[in-house]
């Protein structure tokens, strides 16, 4: 707390002592602070607390997000984002955006309550940011609301999925339609066996938009704790490649690893996470102009052995392959792996929207997964302080969140939220043991 006597504003964080000096030449693309130029922190005030955040994609915004929002009140805080492709560049801003709280089999996931509700929270905030969350027009929108529907193509899914659909949420509620019911929501489905699960309440996010708005809701955050005179928070990106944990040791408190499949390449971690890396690329159609038939606007989008993420009445993103073991981080996509991919998707997608064939093929993209092991209740991310696994001592706190795997969008809520709360109480133990349990487990060569 500052001298009681005191009336003005807390001096700005002071920099860096090594660092900032070595990367004079990176783009400083945010910088959200009470002032410009440093001074020492003034009598009576504690030392500012200073976080670096490796990767800006779903898991590092949201740790960077609740770092800022959950550091203690009259507290001076600096939390660094670093990723060299900026924001939303890497895996997470080419995923697919459908979010909901259940398997393919329409089960509700191990604390999937908790992890629905958590990602719904950053997607308010994300919104309230971007100041879209009454926009009408689908090339502007940030989340498309209009549910998911699930047709199974075997009579063993089929009753495997209507007893699921028995037990949901309340706030993703599930729902058996029969054939006519579902191809009044999706005229053309093929129905094949008068079933169809339907999630009305799930939604299809705009990845990459989604994170641009979190990353304007934590400036957010940080120039209004600023504008207060007694606190001062710091949001910073750098767009820096990552070559080791060593450059960030000095200077930071805590390190929170959120690079996903990149993470393992890291000198410190090869060998000793326990993480699959496997490709997956989408493929982007569109419908041709001069189509008298539209997909409909309110139409959800399709679960299937494809799925098929509409983004308004002629744009629909077709996913995924699954490349296991694969080393290739660019996004980009090479003339034959998209072939490839076309026609490995395209017969999936036929199988329950025939109308798919009317659709022209745009481009495609692609990313990495970091996919965790199996454990007893699904695959979890993994979550925790590494310095036991790295090995080595410093005065700096290393923390992973990692292993989202396929359900990036769904996991970073609550995993940002928990590792935030341990990395702030320096107390791994704020974290549950099901996410941590990871370390016994023998690292994927």
């Amino acid at each position: 707390m500052p001298p009681p006597h005191s009336t003005q504003p807390p001096s700005p964080l002071p920099p860096r002592p090594r660092l900032l000096q070595s990367l004079g030449s990176c783009s400083r693309r945010a910088v959200t602070s009470a002032a410009s130029s440093p001074s020492p922190s003034p009598p009576g005030w504690p030392r500012p607390l200073r976080y670096a955040v490796l990767g800006a994609g779903f898991a590092g915004l949201s740790v960077a997000w609740h770092l800022l929002k959950q550091s203690p009140k009259d507290s001076r805080v600096s939390v660094d984002v670093y990723d060299e492709n900026g924001v939303g560049g890497g895996a997470s801003g080419v995923s697919g955006g459908l979010l909901h709280p259940y398997s393919p089999k329409a089960k509700l996931l191990w604390r999937g309550g908790e992890f629905w509700k958590e990602s719904m929270d950053l997607l308010r905030s994300a919104e309230k940011a971007n100041d879209t969350a009454g926009s009408d027009r689908d090339d502007e929108s940030l989340i498309w609301r209009r549910g998911i529907l699930r047709p199974p193509t075997t009579e063993k899914a089929a009753d495997i999925l209507l007893e699921n659909a028995q037990s949901c949420l309340q706030s993703c509620s599930l729902q058996v339609l029969d054939s006519d019911a579902a191809q009044r929501l999706i005229p053309g489905l093929h129905v094949p066996l008068n079933l169809a699960v339907y999630m009305p309440l799930a939604l299809n996010i705009n990845p990459r938009k989604y994170l641009q708005a979190l990353f304007s809701a934590c400036q957010n955050v940080a120039n209004e704790a600023s504008a207060s005179s007694s606190e001062q928070k710091e949001f910073n990106l750098y767009n820096e490649h990552i070559d080791n944990l060593h450059q960030f040791s000095g200077d930071y408190d805590a390190v929170i690893i959120c690079l996903g499949g990149k993470a393992s390449s890291l000198p410190e971690l090869t060998n000793k996470l326990p993480l699959r890396t496997c490709r997956g690329v989408i493929a982007e159609f569109q419908l041709p102009s001069d189509t008298v038939e539209k997909y409909g606007s309110q139409s959800p989008s399709i679960l299937s052995d494809a799925w098929l993420a509409f983004q308004g009445p002629c744009t629909v993103s077709v996913g995924s392959t699954w490349q296991w073991k694969s080393d290739n981080h660019d996004p980009s996509v090479s003339d034959e792996e998209a072939r490839t991919a076309t026609e490995e998707l395209l017969p999936k997608a036929s199988a329950v929207y025939p109308g798919i064939s009317k659709w022209d093929y745009v481009r495609a993209r692609a990313g990495i997964r970091a996919m965790p092991p199996l454990t007893a209740n699904g695959s979890l991310p993994l979550l925790g302080c590494l310095n036991d696994v790295i090995g080595e001592r410093s005065n700096c706190a290393f923390w992973l969140v990692g292993g989202l795997g396929a359900r990036g969008l769904l996991y970073h809520g609550l995993a940002g939220k928990l590792t935030a709360k341990a990395v702030i109480s320096s107390d791994e133990n704020m974290i549950p043991s099901e996410f941590t349990c990871w370390k016994a487990i023998k690292a994927s060569r």
